[in-house]
């Protein structure tokens, strides 16, 4: 049965904070600067390439081969030291672009990546049977026997394309998420087998102290922002803020919510609308971390993250004890009131979205409606906390209750359904949260429904 259940209280007017092009300038300002170093590597990796005799000394087809074999590795190598850095968890470079953005780059650039190394590969094995006038096959088992760091260039590849495979969609929901985790752990092998093959051995380092000495401090310094981020900042933040869970309670059917306070918390300048990475430190669950948004906005002394049981680890999140240690990274997202670009907002959530929304809520000082969509009645979560905070700021609040599958749903959520719902739409800011799948329907359906594309900011929740 499909329903709309509304709490409607007219919006009373407010004084709204105006957002100025201070803040967006500055983020692409330091978004330039990113690319442009970016770029500027790849640029210096190609000119040391040159430099090196790849483009002066090529004088048949094997040689073109073997040097299109160099610099499609030396390419590839650069994207995978990129591939580590872009979650690297660096909260500059996060708050400039977004989670979900990164993790999307992130996937391009580890097909891209083992795509140039598996080129480098072929191009170079057929590049040196030609200059050998042996077979294919011949050429790939003399240089398994007779060059060294080729076996680890050889497993490196295999663990790469493990990697990339187990990224893929399909792959990847057939996966617990702990075996998924321990696969993708198998990328800093990847790149340390790539140095043993690459610098040690590789004769345009040999001859040349220059290439060798960019590629090394390349090396380094991934390898220094990679110690600095991803291990000694979480664990002197632990000791620092001392974070525990306080209390465990049910928010909903298959829902928990966590209540974790600490030292100190307002230092972590948190914001309604971000997730941290967090891991509880008990055995078995200790070595992995998850995104989960706060479920309600920060108060400087204590979290609250609500997480419903979608298997694996959330199966058993509910049986954390109160007084568990608990590391957290973060704050990350730019799922904020400060992305805002208007003084009227809708809020759409659907299913277990509704946590940085119902976060959001509760800090935004604007004009502001929800849309909560869900399948069935009890899968609503904070209902009760919703309508007070509805009741509180006079606020238009829509449950959309029932299954788009069958003939009386069809129409929910619809552009035109929207429209019923909130006849001002294309005129307000719009959040959207939800799972990746019912999240890409509604971005597409607001944006039939008039609202433009730098108007909808959108957290697709999901593990």
């Amino acid at each position: 049965m499909a329903n709309v259940r509304a709490r409607q209280r007219l919006a009373p007017s407010r004084t709204v904070d105006t957002r100025t092009a201070h803040g967006h300038r500055h983020r692409a300002a330091t978004g330039w600067f990113v690319w442009l170093v970016i770029l500027a590597n790849a640029v210096m990796t190609i000119v040391l390439w040159a430099r090196g005799g790849n483009v002066s000394g090529v004088h048949s087809g094997a040689a073109l081969l073997n040097s299109l074999g160099r610099i499609t590795g030396l390419l590839g190598t650069y994207l995978l030291l990129l591939q580590v850095l872009l979650l690297a968890r660096f909260p500059w470079i996060e708050r400039l672009t977004g989670f979900d953005r990164l993790t999307v780059w992130h996937r391009l650039n580890g097909k891209v990546c083992l795509y140039l190394i598996l080129a480098h590969v072929a191009l170079t094995t057929i590049g040196y049977a030609l200059t050998d006038r042996v077979s294919i096959s011949r050429e790939a088992s003399l240089l398994l026997q007779n060059y060294p760091g080729m076996v680890t260039a050889m497993i490196g590849t295999a663990l790469l394309i493990v990697v990339v495979v187990t990224s893929l969609i399909i792959v990847r929901r057939r996966l617990r998420y702990e075996t998924w985790y321990l696969v993708h752990l198998t990328a800093y092998a990847a790149i340390y087998l790539s140095w043993t093959h690459q610098l040690p051995t590789g004769n345009e380092f040999l001859t040349n102290p220059a290439t060798a000495t960019y590629w090394t401090t390349l090396y380094l310094i991934t390898l220094a922002l990679l110690v600095i981020f991803r291990i000694v900042q979480p664990v002197y933040r632990g000791f620092w803020h001392r974070m525990h869970v306080e209390e465990v309670t049910v928010a909903g059917r298959n829902v928990v919510s966590l209540h974790i306070t600490g030292r100190h918390l307002d230092r972590l300048d948190a914001r309604a609308g971000q997730f941290f990475l967090w891991r509880f430190l008990t055995r078995g669950r200790w070595w992995e971390s998850h995104p989960f948004s706060l479920s309600a906005a920060p108060d400087g002394r204590s979290l609250r993250i609500t997480v419903k049981n979608s298997g694996d680890f959330t199966s058993r999140i509910g049986e954390i004890v109160p007084g568990t240690a608990v590391l957290a990274e973060g704050p990350f997202g730019v799922f904020t009131d400060d992305v805002r670009r208007r003084d009227r907002v809708a809020l759409i959530a659907g299913g277990i979205g509704i946590t940085p929304i119902r976060a959001l809520l509760e800090e935004m000082s604007c004009d502001l409606v929800l849309v909560y969509r869900v399948l069935r009645e009890d899968d609503l979560v904070f209902r009760d906390e919703l309508e007070e905070l509805a009741w509180d700021r006079q606020m238009p609040l829509f449950y959309v209750v029932g299954d788009h599958a069958v003939p009386v749903g069809e129409r929910l959520m619809s552009p035109e359904h929207l429209g019923e719902l909130i006849p001002e739409l294309a005129e307000r800011d719009v959040y959207l949260c939800g799972p990746p799948v019912m999240t890409d329907i509604l971005e597409q359906n607001v944006l039939r429904a008039g609202v433009q594309r730098k108007h909808i900011h959108i957290e697709r929740f999901a593990l």
